[in-house]
């Protein structure tokens, strides 16, 4: 729990660098046209401190996130059996003694306004 909780602050510090060094970049655009230079490139500073922020960014959400999954979807199918890949829950109907025991019964339509249960 104590990395996880690490690895969440790592996150924040990290997006906050990028979006500080994206700052530093819009600043130093602006310094440029202000004092008439010519724009060549971002400062070596400004472009590291993306490099690295990107980095801890995108290793902290690979190590919160967790396990990935595989693509291909055989592989989570072949440890399946063939009675668990035909069940379809939204499939179920559940019949009750509702009829047998009052003879006026109508089960509740879902699409009707007034079956609320």
């Amino acid at each position: 729990m104590g990395s996880k909780f690490l690895n969440k602050l790592l996150l924040i510090a990290g997006f906050a660098s990028l979006a500080h060094a994206a700052f530093s970049a819009a600043h130093h655009r602006t310094y440029l046209r202000l004092t008439e230079q010519e724009w060549t490139s971002l400062p070596l500073d400004i472009i590291l401190q993306t490099v690295i922020s990107l980095v801890v960014v995108v290793y902290n959400i690979i190590q919160i996130v967790g396990n990935f999954k595989e693509i291909r979807a055989t592989v989570d199918m072949q440890q399946k059996t063939w009675d668990t890949l035909g069940n379809f829950p939204s499939f179920y109907t559940f019949n009750h003694r509702g009829r047998a025991l009052s003879p006026g019964y109508k089960p509740p339509r879902l699409n009707e306004p007034d079956a609320q249960q």
